[in-house]
């Protein structure tokens, strides 16, 4: 009763998860999801506009092309956001630079609803680009904000939540997106601006909470700031565990102002922490999730679903990776960020192989397509257990405050990149290789699973000073981090 009593007292603290989410990662997953709904009304009003303006219709080739590019600009516009997530919020705050961030979105917003009007599908480039910047920076500075304002016990499912927000914008850009609601050719463009009401809502209600209290205490020095804000998130007055958390940290630094994105990638003190940031957590575009995404559809259709049921499916699918990345915020401070990862890797390997096998022999018999939609089921589950949710977690574990926000660019860069890669090559490698593609990705699981479970350490529970004092052992070795002259904590 008195541990249910004590979650309770933290109830500003979900409050904040709740408003961040809205306006932070649930713009990613509905930016990933509501672009496929519109397609062919967007491609029909591309083809409208080159016929007014130039007397004849665009020729397929381009008009694909258009589409493309209307699809990956996405990517490109979060790369910038997630290069400017480690300037911004550290000049200007956790706060003020989301705030500006909505404004971003607002503006997308407003160019992708008089596009129609302006005749212009350039309009819908630029929203895109736009979307693609706030999503960007968004999610680095959702992370950073929440993971400064948690305690250690809740820092996990803290920020586990952005992940949450993230299956819930997918299956809310799913199920908006049909037919029956907006995915009509006379409300697409309201489809493609339906992310200005969340930014107008973060907007609005972000303004009432207090900044990030690690950032007041440690990069600005307001050590009653922090304390203040403290007390309003957790409504605790005993704050003197973490205020002596945040001076010991504070100490480490040595007074050194914020590391830039070259001293994250040349310093021997972080070492590991790079490696831990980019290959289980930035890179897991390349776990092949969304990959799947893309080949569901043929899987489905090879399974006999009739082409009208295909997009409930998928809604289907959204939600199976909602409700485990919900599950998966209760372990995870139980089970710990090593084996829910590494394990989850490891068993996506093993069901991507076979995936891989039945893909081949789907014509030896009827039932096994049903099968092949079954296994995809079971990725999307084991999925959302453990990397989906841990690899937003585990980043705001590695690093300490001065180097948090470098770090976070350039796992974004890493991230938004990688997602780029996969979207613009994919088809390609579906028509060279076939079902065969998915041992790319097996391959990246299998490395994944191992980088995790034998060489890096467990964060549960842990201070930013303990998890940095574990790194160590693997960043020096046989050396002494106090004869390391390259990097001063």
């Amino acid at each position: 009763m008195e541990s249910t009593s004590r979650k309770l007292q933290y109830w500003r603290l979900y409050l904040l998860s709740l408003v961040l989410g809205i306006g932070g990662s649930f713009q990613y997953g509905i930016q990933v999801s509501v672009i496929a709904s519109p397609a062919v009304h967007v491609q029909s009003f591309v083809n409208h506009t080159w016929l007014l303006r130039y007397g004849a219709p665009v020729d397929d080739s381009t008009n694909q092309l258009i589409w493309s590019f209307i699809v990956a600009v996405l990517s490109l516009g979060a790369c910038a956001g997630a290069i400017h997530s480690g300037s911004l919020p550290v000049t200007y705050g956790r706060k003020k630079a989301l705030l500006f961030n909505n404004v971003v979105a607002i503006v997308a917003a407003l160019l992708m609803l008089f596009s129609h009007m302006a005749k212009s599908f350039e309009m819908i480039l630029l929203g895109r680009f736009l979307y693609g910047y706030n999503v960007g920076l968004g999610l680095s500075v959702h992370l950073m904000y929440l993971g400064e304002s948690s305690p250690k016990k809740l820092r996990g499912f803290m920020t586990l939540t952005s992940s949450i927000f993230i299956g819930f914008g997918k299956v809310t850009g799913q199920i908006i997106g049909i037919k029956e609601m907006m995915g009509t050719e006379e409300m697409w463009p309201y489809l493609l601006a339906i992310s200005g009401i969340p930014a107008i809502l973060q907007l609005v209600t972000l303004i009432f909470f207090p900044e990030a209290p690690r950032y007041l205490y440690i990069d600005k020095g307001d050590t009653e700031g922090s304390k203040k804000a403290l007390q309003w998130l957790w409504q605790e007055d005993d704050l003197k565990q973490e205020l002596d958390d945040m001076q010991k940290e504070r100490e480490s630094t040595q007074g050194e102002k914020a590391k830039t994105v070259k001293d994250v990638l040349c310093s021997r003190s972080v070492r590991w922490q790079l490696l831990t940031l980019i290959i289980p957590c930035a890179g897991v575009q390349f776990c092949g999730i969304n990959a799947l995404y893309f080949y569901a559809f043929d899987i489905f259709r090879e399974s006999g679903v009739p082409e009208n049921q295909m997009h409930y499916l998928a809604i289907g699918i959204g939600a199976t990776e909602l409700i485990t990345v919900t599950l998966c915020s209760v372990l995870i401070d139980r089970a710990g960020r090593k084996k829910l990862m590494g394990y989850g890797y490891l068993l996506m390997g093993v069901t991507m192989c076979l995936l891989t096998v039945m893909l081949s022999i789907k014509d030896l018999n009827t039932w096994i397509p049903y099968v092949n939609i079954g296994l995809i089921f079971c990725v999307i589950c084991i999925y959302g257990l453990g990397p989906s949710g841990v690899s937003m977690a585990l980043p705001a574990d590695l690093f300490l405050q001065a180097w948090r926000p470098s770090a976070y660019v350039i796992s974004g860069t890493v991230n938004w990149l990688s997602m780029f890669l996969v979207g613009m090559l994919f088809g390609y490698i579906v028509d060279g290789v076939g079902q065969f593609c998915f041992l790319i990705f097996v391959a990246y699981t299998f490395f994944s699973a191992a980088f995790l479970l034998y060489f890096v350490p467990e964060t549960k529970g842990k201070t930013m000073v303990e998890i940095m004092e574990d790194f160590n052992k693997l960043n020096y070795k046989n050396r002494s981090a106090d004869n390391d002259v390259e990097t001063k904590f």
